[in-house]
């Protein structure tokens, strides 16, 4: 008899594409409904937190029954990240379980700040929030012992699944997956995909002049089967170990920098100062000064630290930045743009979410609600189409290293 686990995984991987869909609508929801009634905001997040988590949990099932499938090709290469972080994490079980640790803490960390904000003092409140952000730290050290390079973001894999592409997974497939009569033929292609075989016709300004002899289309024909040499390298040396003791220190000061942050504000009684902005800004870019240049064939290195110097764009939600200059500037947005029939949609998603800018400190610090690393999405609120001039639709932005795919559902619009 089957246990009630064996059954979930076998339903998961049977109901992948319904089962992604709903996620991605579900977190969709999240985003109408803080400021709708009492509390809103807490139960937007305990159900963002949730979905995060259950994620997680359902990239684990499906990578272990993919791995163990020899018949899965994967429609598109994976990224190099993926490679990365899934060669680490499948070679050492330290890696594994500090990286999805980690996380865990990132996803329920602003759900723990709502629930101490309302249950104990201020000062508890912070000394919870520098407790996690010291078991961050460690655990960051400890996968930056293992691997001695430059931590990803995130540490873990991303799902790289097209649920379109699976194919009916073998009984074997996982040691927990209940039998199934599914049977072995071949994936279909997929229909987005179907056409991809006739490319359309260049425009004669474009168009490569036709070869004049053998040779170039020879050469032609090895050039478009040419690998890159991160195609062929070995998934953990696609990014190069730390050697000298200005990298280490530059990674080491990148670590320790929210933890120390977290510190200052918690000295900072009044929460008036500039203090600790001043060091937090000081210590990233002493960091970035510090780290050493990838060379061009490190794609995933260069790729990690333009993240980091993207993430620099939240020092504008920081501190008296945000005080006195970018929280008026969206307030002036917000009042002048809420008449218009469109850009209302927007003023109305500011006026709901500065509020929790203000009162917690992981809606400052990238949190994933906010701006996902898998997912950008954007729903009109019927609260906001005044006169019913149109019906919600929903846009869903999934983004990866190295693609961009746009899935749009619009049942109707009315104007």
């Amino acid at each position: 008899m089957s246990s009630p686990l064996a059954r979930y995984e076998s339903f998961l991987i049977q109901n992948l594409s319904t089962i992604s869909s709903l996620e991605s609508t579900l977190r969709s929801v999240t985003w109408l409904l803080p400021g709708r009634f009492k509390d809103a905001d807490l139960v937007s997040e305990a159900l963002s937190a949730s979905l995060n988590a259950l994620g997680l949990y359902h990239d684990t099932l499906l990578n272990r029954a993919l791995g163990s499938e020899p018949k899965y090709r994967p429609l598109l290469p994976p990224s190099l990240h993926s490679r990365f972080t899934r060669a680490w994490a499948d070679t050492h079980v330290r890696y594994r379980w500090s990286a999805r640790t980690l996380e865990l803490i990132r996803f329920v960390g602003l759900l723990l700040e709502m629930i101490l904000r309302r249950r104990v003092s201020a000062k508890i409140r912070w000394r919870v929030i520098a407790l996690l952000e010291a078991v961050k730290v460690v655990l960051k050290f400890t996968l930056l012992r293992i691997t001695h390079r430059p931590l990803m973001s995130p540490p873990i894999p991303e799902r790289d699944v097209d649920p379109e592409s699976l194919p009916p997974l073998s009984n074997r497939s996982s040691p927990t997956l209940v039998p199934s009569s599914l049977g072995s033929t071949p994936p279909g292609t997929p229909e987005h995909l179907r056409n991809n075989h006739e490319p359309l016709p260049p425009h004669p300004l474009l168009a490569v002049p036709p070869p004049t002899n053998k040779t170039s289309v020879v050469e032609g024909f090895l050039l478009s089967k040419a690998l890159t040499t991160s195609s062929v390298k070995n998934p953990t040396l696609l990014v190069r170990s730390l050697l000298s003791p200005q990298e280490w220190v530059a990674e080491s000061v990148h670590i320790l920098r929210p933890f120390i942050y977290v510190l200052l504000l918690a000295s900072d009684r009044e929460r008036k100062s500039s203090r600790p902005l001043m060091i937090s800004l000081m210590l990233e870019l002493m960091s970035r000064g510090l780290r050493r240049t990838p060379s061009n064939s490190s794609a995933l290195e260069r790729q990690e630290y333009a993240r980091r110097d993207r993430d620099l764009v939240w020092y504008l939600f920081r501190g008296s930045i945000w005080e006195s200059w970018t929280r008026p500037k969206l307030e002036s947005f917000a009042e002048s743009s809420e008449q218009w029939p469109v850009l209302n949609i927007l003023s109305t998603l500011l006026r709901d979410w500065m509020p929790l800018v203000d009162e917690y400190y992981y809606c400052k610090h990238g949190h994933p609600h906010l701006f996902p690393c898998t997912y950008l999405r954007m729903q009109i609120h019927p609260r906001s189409l005044r006169s019913r001039r149109c019906t919600p639709h929903l846009l869903i932005m999934r983004v990866a290293p190295c693609e961009v795919r746009v899935i749009v559902h619009i049942p109707y619009l009315r104007f």
